[in-house]
């Protein structure tokens, strides 16, 4: 063989050698490349993004958006080989009936879970039908105290009932009245004729005589509600020291701005469930209206960053921010340690996990969020107040970040 042969034989053993090498390696790298991504996981989110409701209904739909987007591009769910969370969507319009029908639909979808409701009503049907396939449910708001009573295992519910929120709001109440010389004594409450509004009036009007308050009337309207002019022709007549709203948001703003054109200013307005009392799009559209205007309500805690986050997010996408979005963003992540925790998605894990565990509470001021026949009992309200065209925390002290600012000059 010649020295031109032997240097080709080696040039192409060299090439053999390489192409070995090459092949070994895809051999190895094949199963990364080959390997299949864990399947979704379908969560069901359900709002009222038609009808009365529709406003806080959309800001609770971004919220659970906000979530599953950070849940995602972290890695997804890890004990599911890294799962991505699948949003589907359902409009409750406003109405229980509808509220019913698409937990139907969420279930033949197959989804794992179910997050949000909004309205009371909304809620009780919904658990209700979800109850039927012991499809697990993580109720935002609701407040009703009903929705947790009824013994459904399925049913949780993240943020506090409307007893748990009178109770801290009468307590603050006191205290506030009680350090300003106690210049509040007498009430009226105005509150929307459904489930929630009339249980919280109902609560009110037994509490409020206990505690030295004498309550004046006590006034219901529909939702929605059109005109305020005789309800508030009406308080003009009693001159309340105090007047408490519970409704949603377009009546609670309709209230507040045709008192303040009647220039029926009562030394506060103490809202507790307030629709509007902690909305920025209130404060931004009717600064006068909205100034000191006091409100026991969901609301996320000022001291964690992410609060700061989730709001300039809210306030990018061109909308005005309220606690519908802290609260579901939250209620989103609570449901994914607990799929975490389970270790999948199987209903009964997923109910256990949820009824005998302890969990992170996002933004909201809950510390470790923990179900007690399906109530987080470590919910907490916080009373907030407008100032200086802001939803400012003035109790309690851990969280305040202003004095209150009570009573109201005249």
């Amino acid at each position: 063989m010649t020295s031109s042969d032997r240097r080709l034989a080696a040039a192409l053993s060299r090439r053999a050698v390489l192409k070995a090498g090459a092949a070994g390696a895809a051999l190895v790298a094949a199963p990364t490349v080959l390997r299949a991504q864990a399947p979704a996981v379908k969560l069901g989110i359900i709002q009222p993004v038609t009808g009365a409701l529709a406003e806080a209904g959309d800001l609770g739909r971004l919220g659970a958006e906000l979530a599953i987007a950070d849940i995602n591009a972290a890695g997804g769910l890890k004990a599911l080989g890294g799962a991505k969370i699948e949003m589907v969507f359902a409009d409750n319009r406003s109405n229980p009936e509808a509220a019913a029908q698409e937990v139907e639909r969420l279930q033949g979808e197959k989804v794992a879970a179910i997050v949000g409701g909004f309205g009371s009503g909304l809620c009780m049907t919904a658990t209700q039908a979800a109850a039927r396939y012991d499809l697990p449910y993580l109720v935002d708001v609701g407040v009703a105290d009903a929705i947790t009573k009824r013994g459904l295992k399925n049913t949780f519910r993240m943020a506090p009932s409307f007893s748990m929120a009178t109770e801290v709001a009468l307590k603050n109440l006191v205290t506030l009245n009680d350090a300003a010389g106690k210049p509040v004594k007498t009430v009226v409450i105005v509150h929307e004729d459904g489930l929630f509004g009339s249980g919280l009036a109902k609560l009110l009007g037994s509490e409020l005589p206990k505690l030295g308050f004498e309550v004046l009337e006590t006034i219901s309207h529909p939702t929605p509600a059109r005109d305020m002019s005789n309800i508030a022709l009406r308080i003009r007549s009693l001159k309340p020291d105090l007047v408490i709203p519970s409704n949603y948001y377009g009546e609670f703003v309709l209230l507040a701005r045709t008192m303040q054109q009647q220039r029926i200013r009562p030394k506060a307005i103490y809202a507790i469930f307030g629709g509007g009392a902690s909305s920025l799009r209130f404060v931004k559209e009717f600064p006068q209206a909205a100034d000191g205007v006091i409100d026991c309500n969901h609301w996320h805690d000022p001291k964690n960053p992410k609060s700061a986050d989730i709001r300039a997010r809210t306030e990018a996408a061109g909308k005005s921010y309220v606690y519908n979005v802290p609260l579901n963003y939250s209620a989103v992540m609570l449901m994914a340690e607990a799929i975490e925790v389970a270790g999948g998605v199987a209903s009964d894990k997923l109910i256990a996990a949820l009824s005998s565990r302890d969990f992170g509470s996002g933004v909201m001021p809950y510390g470790r969020s923990k179900f007690v026949e399906g109530q987080n009992v470590s919910a907490l309200p916080l009373n907030t107040q407008i100032q200086d065209n802001d939803v400012k925390v003035i109790y309690p002290d851990a969280f305040a970040q202003v004095k209150p600012v009570f009573p109201l000059k005249a």
